[in-house]
């Protein structure tokens, strides 16, 4: 089982970085469909992705159909979209058997209509209010993989780390003059 991050035509180099360093820190495949609205070594796009690309699977292609072209048989595909009515926590996203593609569109006019309506099974929806247009781009990445993560278990992602200067272990650093009666024991 992997898990891809699809962009369709990213425009801001900012949100790209973003997202591939969500990509490097959960394993994650980034798959970007030109035409992309900046150059991959943008330093707008390496600043946000700091020092990370490098962790990161970037599968570039051509165009949409190029990347329908690569799906396989047992590849699961969601589209992610506001227009949706169905909501992306409610799918199961666990069957070991299968690579799981998260498509997002442009910032600017998202997904193809006649792409979303040709798979429209397939279209999901964060809840929101009806107070903004839509969540940003790197967050709504963030939103729906690391629940499709949370099903899977955190494959191969640590859920426990010890630093060396751990500031909630082993007491490192902890005068008792910090302790505050926060209404507990």
């Amino acid at each position: 089982m992997t898990n891809h991050v699809v962009l369709y035509e990213p425009l801001m180099p900012a949100n790209t970085g973003n997202i591939a360093r969500t990509c490097a820190g959960t394993n994650t495949v980034l798959d970007l469909i030109e035409p992309l609205g900046f150059q991959i070594d943008n330093k707008k796009m390496k600043r946000a992705g700091l020092d990370y690309w490098d962790k990161v699977d970037v599968h570039v292609h051509e165009d949409l159909n190029a990347f329908l072209g690569e799906l396989g048989p047992q590849d699961e595909m969601y589209l992610i979209s506001k227009f949706s009515s169905k909501n992306y926590a409610e799918i199961d996203y666990t069957d070991s058997a299968k690579n799981y593609y998260f498509v997002f569109g442009k910032e600017t006019t998202g997904l193809p209509e006649t792409f979303m309506r040709e798979y429209y099974e397939r279209n999901l929806r964060i809840p929101m209010s009806d107070n903004i247009r839509c969540y940003n781009l790197a967050n709504s990445v963030a939103i729906v993989l690391l629940e499709a993560l949370r099903q899977q278990g955190f494959p191969d992602l640590e859920t426990s780390h010890h630093y060396e200067n751990d500031k909630l272990k082993d007491n490192y650093n902890r005068p008792e003059r910090y302790e505050r009666n926060l209404g507990g024991n």
